[in-house]
């Protein structure tokens, strides 16, 4: 299949769009290296002779949809009319990843975005999340929360009316006590959900897990990283026992619960619990993780970095200084 390598630049100068000069360079696969240079260059110049605004909509989609958000949403509509239309088309905002965005009112997007849209307000996450969804138009499957205390659980009550068929949710950084309650109603509605990550265990987590159990047959991977005790583990097992895809690295971990979460879980296919603290994997785990196709431990270890246990508070944080 044809792989197109499209570098769009703006002649300084003119006044319209249709004088816009670009480079277009198609290459096929397989390798066309069976050819001359002279027909090479052939095929080039005939490219380049080519129309970029007259481009399919069709071929304009299937690049638009693995471009950055920040360039669909502030660079391809303003290049040409058949740009911007196919920019519209929902399935080019299906996977929407806000976590690299910065936010502030003086960083590079946020300028960018104000002066294509003609915004009189600085622009916050609230707004860039509404703009996405709303162009998504309900077909987003992957959808990632920045780390950033901007967001808000009306932002994640939002997403989840909007984004009825999610299947990847990634959510934020330290929500308020007050909004990690609502996780479990949240994780409630998305009916397709597969896989989720938490950057912190919830206090809610138990609820979350009973949530994803009843109400979320095909999921199958989990991330969380936090304080992983005695009932969290048995959650694990007694909720989730068709989990492929578990990462609790730089969690508090003991040998114990692990046995637990290796026993419920028979069908995990990687398992990943780098830098814990509280286990090593000796020789009964690394048996009993024999059938799973990738264990990943490096850096988990019995004591901290001085030799000592780690005091409570941090133990139900789940935040460790490695």
């Amino acid at each position: 299949m044809a792989r197109l390598v499209c570098n769009v630049r703006e002649s300084e100068g003119r006044e319209n769009n249709t004088d816009r000069r670009r480079d277009m360079v198609f290459v096929s696969s397989p390798s066309l290296s069976h050819l001359s240079s002279n027909m090479l260059k052939a095929i080039v110049e005939e490219e380049l002779d080519r129309h970029w605004d007259e481009m399919q909509a069709d071929c304009l989609i299937n690049i638009f949809r693995r471009l950055a958000l920040g360039d669909l949403a502030v660079a391809v509509p303003f290049v040409c009319k058949s740009w911007y239309r196919a920019s519209l088309d929902p399935s080019c905002w299906c996977r929407l990843n806000f976590r690299s965005f910065d936010f502030t009112p003086w960083s590079p997007f946020s300028c960018a975005f104000a002066l294509r849209y003609h915004l009189h307000s600085p622009l916050s996450f609230s707004a860039f999340l509404c703009f996405s969804l709303h162009r998504s138009r309900g077909v987003v499957d992957q959808l990632t929360f920045p780390l950033s205390s901007a967001v808000s659980i009306h932002n994640l009550a939002y997403a989840s009316v909007k984004c009825p068929r999610l299947k990847a949710l990634a959510l934020p950084d330290n929500l308020m006590l007050e909004d990690d309650l609502r996780i479990p109603e949240l994780v409630r509605r998305w009916k397709d959900l597969e896989h989720l990550e938490m950057e912190t265990k919830p206090s809610s987590f138990l609820e979350a897990v009973a949530e994803i159990g009843h109400n979320c047959p095909r999921f199958v991977g989990l991330k969380v990283r936090g304080l992983i005790g005695r009932e969290d583990a048995k959650a694990l097992a007694r909720c989730l026992p068709e989990l492929k895809h578990l990462e609790l690295s730089k969690s508090y971990l003991t040998k114990d619960e692990l046995l637990v979460v290796i026993g419920g879980c028979r069908k995990l296919e990687t398992l990943t619990v780098k830098d814990c603290l509280r286990f090593q994997a000796d020789d009964e785990i690394l048996k009993l993780v024999s059938c799973i196709e990738r264990f990943e431990h490096e850096g988990s270890t019995l004591l901290d970095d001085y030799g000592y246990e780690i005091d409570e508070s941090e133990q139900q944080t789940g935040f460790f200084h490695r």
